[in-house]
């Protein structure tokens, strides 16, 4: 007969199961916590949790009025909470496709290998000189370079071009007087596939000040999608290199290059924490 080992706890039997759904669940909590702090969504979770505590004991001091009361509203709390949460659950959701992906291209490299090496190769001299006017002229832009995914869900949102990396194309479509300028571009396997697409906005709140929607947009997508992404800003011509939710700035244009093939080949530093700089002093009267 098997065993199960069991710690008494006073009238308490813990099990090695127990124990386990504990850690599960205090995982759980810390990513949810990790995922909503610093927003409104905070003060609403902590608003439910308590709601929720208090149900427990009034329910466990077998107060049948209130404890009903409660369980009515604890039995649409699901429904509610998804009405609430519909950005954070939208985000969690993201979170676990990403961690949970397929790399498409090194499985069937692995068994066929007769997929070219450099396929998502472009003329990155293009893309490069139009990087230095834009820095130049401080015209502002974002582009979102993708590797496995086309991330049809984000071109939907914009203008669907599927038109060569070019430094004329670019220039255009980042031209504060061109309609599509707003937004982002995504280039995937050498092509633009989409121009003046919406990001998600980076919740993170220890970003310097200064830096503004365009910048919070390239990490915001940088941490929920396997992408990398570059933002210049149209107050400074600061250029920054999102990735993973990090950020490289005051990089010259030769690093710049040497990052983006890095990412398209699958190269890349497998910890971005150790290239990362500090956050750079607060600048006065700047914006992006």
């Amino acid at each position: 007969m098997a065993t199960t080992l069991a710690l008494n706890i006073g009238f308490l039997e813990v099990g090695w199961v127990d124990l386990i759904d504990v850690l599960l669940v205090a995982v759980l909590l810390y990513q949810v916590y990790k995922l909503i702090r610093g927003s409104l969504a905070m003060n609403i979770f902590l608003g439910i949790l308590s709601l929720y505590l208090i149900y427990l004991i009034v329910r466990a001091a077998q107060m049948e009025l209130l404890a009903t009361i409660l369980g009515q509203f604890m039995g649409v709390g699901v429904l509610a909470m998804i009405i609430l949460f519909q950005p954070e659950l939208r985000k969690f959701l993201l979170l676990i496709g990403r961690t949970t992906e397929i790399n498409r291209e090194d499985f069937f490299k692995s068994i066929t290998n007769w997929r070219n090496e450099h396929d998502d190769d472009f003329e990155i001299s293009e893309l490069l000189e139009a990087l230095k006017t834009l820095k130049a002229t401080h015209t502002g832009a974002l582009i979102v370079f993708t590797r496995d995914i086309e991330l049809k869900f984000y071109s939907e949102t914009g203008v669907p071009l599927n038109a060569e990396v070019s430094k004329p194309l670019i220039l255009s479509i980042f031209n504060k007087y061109s309609p599509l300028h707003d937004g982002a571009i995504i280039i995937y396997k050498g092509k633009i596939k989409a121009a003046r697409v919406v990001l998600p906005v980076s919740e993170n709140d220890n970003l310097p000040p200064q830096y503004g929607l365009r910048h919070r947009s390239a990490l915001g997508m940088s941490e929920i999608t396997d992408t990398l992404v570059i933002a210049i800003s149209e107050e400074t011509g600061r250029l920054i290199l999102a990735r993973n939710g990090k950020y490289l700035r005051a990089l010259k244009l030769k690093q710049v290059e040497q990052r983006i093939l890095e990412y398209l080949h699958n190269k890349e530093p497998k910890n971005w924490d150790e290239l990362v700089e500090e956050p750079e002093p607060i600048e006065q009267n700047t914006k992006v």
